[in-house]
């Protein structure tokens, strides 16, 4: 078992960092994309507004996997030919945003109605008033649930091991076609996983325990 393990664990190493590059890169597509979509949401324009809501309600309705598929397996039916790299980004990224969108949404919508009118009142743009006061103080609102959706991003990107990603998850499916060992391999995965979670979790509950003091003091 352990000469198993020795012989699996620079594999999955190099699959968790890749994991790790897949998170990192889709989560910041995602931040931006739930932010714009936020936006748009917001927006009193009702053709923005129904655009917004039809993205967030049709990702939100779809499975990930799906996504994942139409973006890697359906596109090149119209000529365009994504790397499994990019398709995965560009999949978690998109299926993400539509999350982030509502998380934006109501960390925005948590900051008091007075300092718009104040704001509004001493001649600022919406936008101004966006950037330099309301954003600045959704953030704290915002970032506990934006690391707990990082860390279901982490495990949520072992999908992207279908679409030939060599992510952890698949990683661990060639040594087990290598070596016949699937308990010890997959054991060792999921292990892998927990090790890169958990701590972010700890981190994500400090944070979360510190924001609320903050917000009650």
């Amino acid at each position: 078992m352990l000469e198993v393990i020795g012989d699996a664990l620079p594999f999955l190493m190099a699959g968790a960092v890749t994991t790790i590059n897949i998170s990192i890169v889709a989560m910041g597509v995602g931040l931006i994309l739930g932010l714009v979509a936020a936006l748009c949401r917001m927006s009193r324009v009702r053709l923005v507004q129904w655009g917004a809501v039809g993205y967030i309600e049709l990702i939100r309705g779809t499975p990930l996997l799906a996504q994942l598929f139409l973006l890697y397996y359906g596109l090149p039916q119209f000529g365009i030919r994504l790397e499994p790299f990019t398709a995965a980004v560009l999949g978690l990224g998109i299926n993400y945003g539509a999350y982030l969108a509502e998380v934006y949404r109501a960390g925005i919508l948590s900051i008091d109605r007075g300092q718009w009118e104040a704001g509004f009142s001493i001649g600022m743009s919406w936008w101004v008033l966006m950037y330099v006061i309301i954003l600045p103080q959704a953030i704290r609102v915002i970032l506990p649930p934006v690391g707990n959706y990082f860390i279901s991003m982490l495990k949520d990107s072992a999908l992207t091991a279908t679409i030939a990603v060599s992510e952890l998850l698949r990683q661990a499916q060639l040594r087990v076609a290598v070596t016949f060992r699937s308990f010890e391999i997959y054991a060792l995965a999921a292990l892998i996983y927990f090790i890169m979670s958990y701590p972010l979790s700890l981190a994500v509950g400090a944070l979360e325990r510190r924001t609320t003091r903050g917000t009650r003091a």
